[in-house]
């Protein structure tokens, strides 16, 4: 029963971080898209942010995203002994 109860926890963990994953993919995605005229007004090394953030900005952010997650997932797999190295 012990151990079911460590695999309830780390699964209620890694959905956690599942939906804050896919929350900032989705603002990334199509929230911030949403606003590309508006945003049209800021410059960013003389390209307005709104095409910025189509063309660099979210491919940046998404790369970012990748790197955090797998770190954020490992912590979690080792936390509960999960780990693909133990």
């Amino acid at each position: 029963m012990k151990d079911q109860a460590k695999v309830e926890a780390h699964w209620a963990e890694t959905q956690r971080l599942t939906y804050v994953m896919l929350g900032i993919w989705a603002f990334f995605s199509f929230v911030i898209h949403m606003f590309a005229t508006t945003l049209n007004g800021v410059k960013i090394l003389g390209f307005p942010m709104g095409f910025y953030m189509a063309a660099q900005g979210s491919l940046i952010v998404f790369v970012a995203q990748l790197f955090w997650f797998a770190k954020a997932q490992n912590k979690i797999d080792q936390k509960y002994g999960m780990a693909e190295d133990e």
